[in-house]
C-alpha cells in the first residue's frame, strides 16, 4: 500500500470486515498491515506475542477489532513500533474472542497475563480493546501503573452524540453496536463493563489517550476525558483532526500515524511515573493535556470535519 490518506481510504474501502465473524477474522487481517514476527509467549494459559526488551516493565497491550476480531498479529506493526521507541516490553495477549467465548472471557484473559506477570504492569489498548484494558485496570487497581488508550469505547447507554456520523471511513455506529452484542447480548445498554465510563475511576493510574475527530467513537474519548478530569486522574490527550477509527495500526502510511505512536511511547517512557503513588490525587510531573471542558465544547471546532485531512497540531504537550 502506497502512503498518504487516499491510499489508505482506497485501501480501506477494498476490505470490507463484514459477514460472519469467520469472515470478519478474515478481512480484518487483510486489512491489517503485516508486522514483524515477534517472540511467541504464554502467561498465565494465554498465547501472546511480545516485543521489546526482556529487562524493561511490561506493557499488556489488548489489541482491537469489537472483541470478535483482531489478533496480536494484526496488531504487531503497531506494538513493535511502540516497543522500539520507548525501549519498553509489549505484550499481546491472544485473548479469547465473541461470540464462542462472550464477555468476561476476554477480560479474565487479560487478567491472567497481568497475573501471570506478578507486580507492578502497564496497560494499552486500542478500540474495544482500550474498554477491555480500561476495564481491566479497574479491576486490579494498584496494579496498573499507568494506561494507554487509543479511541477507547467507553459509553453503551447513549450519550455519545458522534455515534450515528458517516465521517468515519473505518467504522459506523450500527457496525459497532452489533460487534458489541455477540459479547454484552441485548442487555449491552445496562451492562456496567460495556460503559466503563461510569465506573468508580478515582485512583487509577496516569492515563495517555488519543482520538481523531472523524470518529464514530470520538464522544466516547471526550466523555472519558470529561469523567477522568473528575475523578482527579492525570491525563494527556492527544486530539487528531480528521483522520478515522484506529489510525495509528498503519505507522508506515500517515505521518500522523507515526507522530501518535511517538506521543504514546513518550508516555510509556516517563520515569516519573514509576515512582508515583498510584492512589495520590497530587498532580505528576506529566505535561499539560488540552483535556476540554464541558462549558466550552459548544465552542470547540473538534466536530468539523475537513473535506481533506491533515496532519494536525498536537493538542498535548511533548514530555
Amino acid at each position: 500500500m502506497q502512503p498518504g490518506w487516499d491510499a489508505l481510504a482506497a485501501h480501506i474501502a477494498a476490505h470490507p470486515v463484514t459477514g460472519t465473524p469467520a469472515q470478519m477474522r478474515l478481512a480484518f487481517a487483510g486489512l491489517a498491515p503485516k508486522g514483524p514476527e515477534g517472540q511467541r509467549i504464554r502467561l498465565g494459559g494465554v498465547a501472546c506475542l511480545a516485543f521489546g526488551p526482556l529487562q524493561s516493565r511490561p506493557v499488556i497491550w489488548a489489541h482491537g477489532g469489537g472483541l470478535v476480531f483482531g489478533s496480536p498479529a494484526t496488531h504487531a506493526s503497531m506494538a513493535a513500533r511502540v516497543a522500539h521507541l520507548s525501549q519498553r516490553r509489549i505484550i499481546l495477549p491472544d485473548y479469547r474472542l465473541a461470540p464462542e467465548h462472550p464477555w468476561p472471557s476476554p477480560l479474565h484473559d487479560i487478567l491472567a497475563v497481568m497475573d501471570a506477570c506478578g507486580g507492578l504492569v502497564d496497560l494499552a489498548g486500542d478500540s474495544a480493546g482500550g474498554q477491555l484494558a480500561l476495564c481491566a485496570t479497574l479491576a486490579r487497581k494498584g496494579v496498573v501503573g499507568r494506561l494507554a488508550l487509543i479511541s477507547p469505547n467507553t459509553d453503551r447507554t447513549g450519550r455519545s452524540t458522534t455515534r450515528g456520523r458517516d465521517t468515519d471511513v473505518m467504522n459506523t455506529g450500527a457496525q459497532d453496536a452489533a460487534l458489541a452484542r455477540f459479547s454484552f447480548g441485548k442487555g449491552i445498554a445496562t451492562h456496567p463493563d460495556a460503559s466503563p465510563l461510569l465506573a468508580d475511576l478515582s485512583g487509577l493510574p496516569p492515563v495517555w489517550i488519543t482520538a481523531a475527530t472523524a470518529e464514530v467513537l470520538f464522544d466516547d474519548t471526550l466523555l472519558l476525558l470529561y469523567a477522568l478530569n473528575a475523578a482527579r486522574v492525570p491525563t494527556i490527550a492527544d486530539i487528531r483532526t480528521g483522520l478515522c477509527h484506529l489510525w495509528p495500526l498503519w505507522p508506515d502510511a500517515l505521518p500522523q500515524s507515526t507522530q501518535t505512536l511517538a506521543g504514546m511511547a513518550r508516555f510509556l517512557a516517563i520515569r516519573e511515573l514509576d515512582t508515583q503513588t498510584r492512589r495520590s490525587t497530587a498532580e505528576p510531573n506529566l505535561p499539560k493535556s488540552n483535556t476540554p471542558d464541558p462549558k466550552t465544547r459548544e465552542r470547540m471546532p473538534y466536530d468539523r470535519q475537513p473535506e481533506n485531512p491533515r496532519p494536525s497540531a498536537r493538542q498535548d504537550a511533548r514530555p
